[in-house]
């Protein structure tokens, strides 16, 4: 690691900089660029509807049509997937006495596929990124918590654990929950949703990895973001650009660790991170290795410790009478909070066959409709993407004929 980054300490230099008239054309280069990414981003849905989804329907076919030559290079893979997947087929749809092997494979490849899925979202720069966390496993690893104080036992019936949570029939000792038995709980679904994340910073290694060994130029933002940083690491001065060369340095020159270092905290700047591991040609095991470790499994690890005590029983109760001190508007706000956990705890102890309480809280519903407007814009923020690729495409397309009249 230490090598690669040696090695490649400075950056390809691109464009024709050592010729007299080097400025003047880097110059006209770079006023085109900016112009042609300001055209790309002012295509969204609520400024140009019509042009944009036209835009995002023709990058989809494009898209669609590489991926299945993608496929159809490697058919082999594919076919033996399909042959996979028809024997798992076969194996569901025979009854025996394996059927419960199976049924049990399935459902836990099922939940760890959700968790991975999530994770992916949370983190691969989709659009603007769907935050997975604070919509999904955060509410769920505070939903365990909540239940096994209540239940005194995380030994929820299965089903319908996962889909609901309701206490067992035989009950729990007061005070036999221990931090450690929470984490155990919501284990799995944690580190498979720290694994997404970790797949989903793949991207940006792999574009600048590409970009470097070709010497071409990716066109890419974030990419030519890094390569100006680079170019001004002398003379930065705000705090913003050198936290940026703080991790470039990290990762750089401390190597598997430093990778390991950035990825096991809450860190907004990983995605710079898996750029210069890409750009020094960093080992791709060395690279996600650590990611994987840092996210699935150190800083997953602090975030569950970190849900789980701020709702355990102890401090919801001191937090909903913190609410009910405050002057004048405190009991009017403490009492939908107060219904809300009480109705959760009566759900609890509503088992199968006994109906669930139908009681809505204005608490749940106004959670919903966060979660619906946040997923709806991160479906618009996809559709922009998208139109935008497909607006790079032809702006790239019209420049290239340009050169080639000009060449002739």
């Amino acid at each position: 690691m230490a090598t690669n980054g040696a090695s490649c300490e400075q950056p390809q230099k691109r464009g024709t900089k050592d010729k007299p008239n080097g400025y003047f054309a880097d110059s006209a280069v770079s006023e085109r660029r900016q112009k042609d990414r300001e055209e790309r981003l002012a295509l969204v849905l609520w400024r140009r509807p019509f042009i944009t989804l036209h835009y995002f329907l023709l990058e989809t076919f494009i898209t669609l049509k590489e991926w299945t030559l993608k496929l159809w290079r490697r058919r082999g893979t594919v076919f033996l997937f399909l042959v996979l997947c028809s024997l798992f087929s076969l194996a569901y749809s025979t009854e025996g006495a394996h059927q419960k092997y199976v049924q049990y494979l399935e459902k836990r490849f099922l939940w760890c596929a959700y968790w991975v899925g999530l994770g992916i979202l949370s983190s691969v720069g989709l659009g603007t990124g769907l935050h997975t966390f604070l919509l999904y496993l955060g509410p769920h690893i505070a939903s365990v918590t909540l239940a096994a104080y209540e239940c005194g036992s995380t030994d929820f019936p299965e089903p319908p654990y996962p889909d609901q949570i309701i206490c067992p029939e035989a009950g729990g000792m007061e005070g036999s929950i221990s931090l450690w038995s929470i984490i155990s709980k919501v284990r799995l679904e944690a580190c498979m949703w720290g694994a997404g994340t970790a797949i989903g910073e793949l991207p940006p290694y792999f574009m600048a990895r590409a970009a470097r060994l070709s010497g071409a130029d990716p066109d890419d933002e974030d990419y030519e973001e890094f390569e100006e940083m680079l170019g001004q690491a002398e003379t930065a001065q705000d705090f913003v650009t050198r936290a940026k060369l703080g991790v470039q340095n990290m990762v750089q020159k401390v190597g598997f660790f430093g990778i390991l270092a950035c990825a096991s905290i809450p860190n907004p700047l990983f995605d710079l991170a898996g750029i210069t591991c890409g750009h020094f040609l960093v080992p791709f095991w060395t690279f996600f290795g650590a990611t994987l470790i840092g996210k699935a499994i150190i800083k997953m690890h602090i975030q569950k410790l970190f849900v789980i005590i701020t709702f355990s029983k102890h401090i919801v109760e001191q937090m909903v009478s913190l609410i009910g001190s405050l002057p004048r508007v405190g009991p009017s706000i403490q009492k939908p909070f107060s219904e809300y956990l009480e109705a959760q705890r009566s759900k609890l102890h509503h088992h199968t066959g006994e109906g669930t309480p139908a009681s809505e809280n204005w608490l749940s519903w106004v959670f919903e409709k966060v979660v619906l407007v946040m997923v709806c814009y991160f479906i618009f923020s996809i559709i922009n993407s998208m139109a935008q690729s497909y607006a790079k495409r032809r702006q790239q397309s019209r420049q290239q004929r340009y050169s080639e009249e000009k060449t002739k």
